[in-house]
C-alpha cells in the first residue's frame, strides 16, 4: 500500500521558516516525480515544488523562487520542503504528491498518489 505522509506544519511568524517532510513507503518511486502542492480557502489547488526522484530536476512556481527549496533524500525515501521568508500568502494546506511523469507537472490530475496534508499558518 503506498503511503505519503507529510509532516513539519504549522505557525510561524512572517520571516520564519519551516521544513515540511514527505515520507513515502509502499513502491518504489525512482521513477517518480514528487511534488508539493498546496491549497488555500476559496483557492485552487497549486503547485510549489516538484522534484525528479532519479535527476533531481527541480520545478518552481514563481511566488516561492529563491524562498523555498526541494529535495530528497533516498536512503529515507523522503522529500522535503525547505521554506523560508514565509509570508501571510504561502498560508495553506500543503500536500505532497507523487506522479508517474505525467505532463504538464503543475496539473495536479497527473499525480497518482497524495498525501494527507500538512497545515501551514503564516501570521504577520
Amino acid at each position: 500500500q503506498v503511503q505519503l505522509v507529510e509532516s513539519g506544519g504549522g505557525l510561524v511568524q512572517a520571516g520564519g521558516s519551516l521544513r515540511l517532510s514527505c515520507a513515502a513507503s509502499g513502491r518504489t518511486f525512482n521513477s517518480y516525480r514528487m511534488g508539493w502542492f498546496r491549497q488555500a480557502p476559496g483557492k485552487e489547488r497549486e503547485l510549489v515544488a516538484a522534484i525528479s526522484w532519479r535527476r533531481g530536476t527541480t520545478f518552481y512556481a514563481d511566488s516561492v523562487k529563491g524562498r523555498f527549496t526541494i529535495s530528497r533524500d533516498y536512503a529515507k525515501n523522503t522529500v522535503y520542503l525547505q521554506m523560508n521568508n514565509l509570508k501571510p500568502e504561502d498560508t495553506a494546506v500543503y500536500y505532497c504528491a507523487a506522479s508517474s511523469l505525467g505532463i504538464p507537472i503543475t496539473d495536479s490530475l497527473q499525480y497518482d498518489y497524495w498525501g494527507q496534508g500538512t497545515q501551514v499558518t503564516v501570521s504577520s
